[in-house]
């Protein structure tokens, strides 16, 4: 649920922003050979054994296990090194010396295009070293195919884009906080949420294709599309075959998806071309039913007012907290006031301090979810697809042994960081969940 993720973790403005998570990892790396050596041991056939438990063969079980350590290591450095970054933009009180240069122009509008573009090309630049970390390691581990000319035209695609929705934020909050100074945080969420929404839309409509490759699923895999067709139907939900598409991942991963996006006339299905090479067509039906789960549970809407929820606390308590903060430290980052262009860091940084202790919360919410679209898909394939519950097995352990999922997982570290059941978890659930065996008919589908 990737939509309903980014929504939990705040405004456009902040994901545009704030620096992304660096990667840091351990001192011991596979050197590229061995990752070779261990991409060809992964490769499988369709045609897959019976699986009883999550299991990984030796190359690629270290391969998980010091990838889980890397992935460990980069929540909290990743975080740090972000604040960080916010903290010198106003030591150095290089935020007020961009705030200079954008009050040059008159226009209101005209400074908050200004201010933000600089500031969002700041905090790039400086997140650029990481990002680079981030992407050698998912070339060494083999996840990666993708050159440094197509990531680096990527990383600028992303950067502009993200130049649309920060301006479009940066306005609308100095506009009411001007307007209104003890009650902005209210008005810029109701402001933020609408367009959020439209931004969610507007994803697979317009930016999806600008990163990757998308034709007709039924050009490239008819069966599979009958085979979706029949889920659909049963799902009781609208997609017709021209609003399923394959993409074309295999490029820049190695990595395995299919899923559900868009609402209204932009939602769709999308295969990545990884996938349907790797998996077998009941296998890819049992993924896709999965993810049709989430609009048949309502989990859309759902999580869009628990992420509305979510949005709201961050606003008010950086609200309640930087009032103090510009009066203690604001004179030294040459920031005059909170209407000030040149506070934004602050804000930043409020917000990524109270979306990283509100993590837990959100990924266990997140969890919950994902678990009921499990057994949503294990419902709606019951039927179509010989022994549902085998087949979800085999394309959890196709899933996690192409994406190094973590075979031991502390519960600690679910709970910190997963906003997806462990891959052991689900694959036992998988197997365990029949209630046809005893006559019964599953909750959600009957």
């Amino acid at each position: 649920m990737k939509g309903l993720r980014r929504f939990l973790l705040g405004a456009a403005v902040w994901l545009a922003l704030v620096p992304k998570a660096p990667a840091i990892g351990p001192l011991q790396l596979p050197t590229a050979s061995e990752a070779a050596v261990a991409q060809s041991e992964a490769a499988r056939q369709k045609e897959v054994n019976k699986v009883t438990k999550y299991t990984l063969p030796p190359g690629r079980y270290k391969q998980a296990r010091d990838l889980a350590r890397i992935y460990s290591r980069m929540r909290f450095v990743g975080f740090f090194y972000g604040l960080a970054v916010l903290w010198l933009l106003l030591r150095w009180k290089i935020s007020a010396r961009l705030r200079n240069i954008a009050e040059r122009v008159r226009v209101r509008f005209g400074q908050a295009a200004i201010f933000a573009v600089l500031l969002s090309l700041t905090i790039g630049f400086l997140d650029l070293p990481l990002g680079m970390y981030q992407h050698w390691i998912s070339r060494q581990f083999g996840l990666s195919v993708q050159g440094w000319a197509s990531w680096f035209r990527d990383a600028a695609k992303g950067e502009l884009l993200g130049w649309i929705p920060a301006v479009l934020f940066v306005w609308i909050l100095y506009a009411v906080i001007r307007a209104s100074p003890r009650r902005w945080w209210f008005y810029f969420w109701l402001a933020s949420l609408p367009i959020l929404l439209l931004l969610v839309f507007l994803q697979p409509l317009v930016v999806d294709p600008l990163f990757h490759k998308f034709e007709p699923l039924a050009q490239k895999d008819p069966a599979l599309t009958e085979s979706l067709e029949r889920m659909v139907h049963r799902a009781g939900q609208s997609i017709p075959p021209e609003r399923m598409f394959w993409m074309g991942a295999s490029e820049k991963t190695t990595a395995l998806n299919a899923y559900v996006t868009g609402f209204g006339a932009s939602k769709r299905i999308v295969v990545w071309d990884t996938t349907i090479a790797k998996m077998t067509t009941p296998q890819i039906t049992y993924v896709a039913g999965h993810e049709m789960g989430h609009y048949v549970l309502q989990h859309i809407p759902k999580g869009l007012v628990l992420g509305a929820a979510f949005l709201l606390v961050p606003f008010y308590l950086g609200y309640r907290t930087v009032g103090w903060i510009l009066s203690r430290w604001g004179a030294n980052w040459g920031v005059r006031e909170l209407a000030d262009w040149a506070s934004l860091p602050v804000l930043l940084l409020l917000l990524s301090v109270f979306a990283f202790l509100a993590d837990p919360v959100v990924n266990g919410a997140s969890r919950y979810l994902e678990h009921q679209a499990d057994q949503y898909g294990l419902e709606v394939t019951h039927g179509l697809t010989p022994d549902s519950g085998q087949i979800a097995a085999q394309s959890f352990q196709v899933l996690g042994e192409t994406n190094l999922a973590d075979p031991e997982p502390s519960r600690l570290k679910v709970w910190l960081f997963y906003d997806h059941p462990a891959i052991p978890d689900r694959v036992r659930f998988a197997l365990s969940y029949d209630p046809w065996s005893k006559g019964e008919q599953g909750e959600f589908v009957k």
